[in-house]
């Protein structure tokens, strides 16, 4: 199984559109999740017999995706996105290894139900845990890591948020709290 076709295309205004399929092996089913970036998509669920025919509609997708100006967006064009939470300890916790699962999976589907982009990785750096995402729009990322970490309850108070190109990830530049002359450092 080739596992998840995710593609973008801007219309006539600009604004970033997204789709993408899979086969739910759990459930038979090829799901197909589409929308405008940044906002909840909306989903398809259809039953298959089995693996064969869900790669079959997966070729399907990718075809008439492409025939629709759908197109994946390199790595090279998107930006890294840096959710930071501000840690008691140099290493982490108990506590914080919670936290740090908690976020990943949180962030993971927020991101992905809005086609925002991809938890890559997480860290445990000096008094800090830093989850990266991978990511095509920057300040829809941002705003919705934010909404995320708010709703669920993830320390909020101790979030900070760098971006950088993803060619240069190390020239991260503080994006959130907004503080004057403020520097993002892993």
């Amino acid at each position: 199984m080739s596992g998840i076709v995710r593609v973008y295309k801007r219309d006539d205004e600009g604004v970033l559109h997204f789709r993408e399929a899979w086969f739910d092996e759990d459930y038979s089913q090829f799901v197909m999740n589409f929308g405008v970036v940044g906002h909840q998509s909306k989903t398809e669920e259809t039953d298959v017999p089995d693996a064969d025919a869900a790669e079959g509609l997966l070729d399907a997708f990718a075809v008439q995706c492409t025939e629709d100006g759908y197109a994946e967006i390199p790595a090279e064009e998107q930006s890294w996105v840096v959710a930071q939470f501000a840690l008691k300890t140099r290493e982490g916790t108990e506590r914080d290894r919670r936290l740090e699962q908690k976020a990943k999976d949180a962030l993971i589907s927020h991101l992905a139900w809005r086609g925002l982009g991809t938890v890559e990785r997480s860290e445990f750096a000096d008094y800090k845990l830093n989850i990266f995402c991978l990511c095509p729009d920057v300040n829809k990322a941002v705003n919705a890591i934010k909404v995320c970490a708010r709703g669920e309850d993830l320390d909020f108070t101790k979030l900070s948020i760098g971006a950088a190109p993803y060619a240069e990830p190390g020239h991260y530049k503080l994006k959130h709290p907004a503080k004057p002359a403020g520097s993002f450092s892993l």
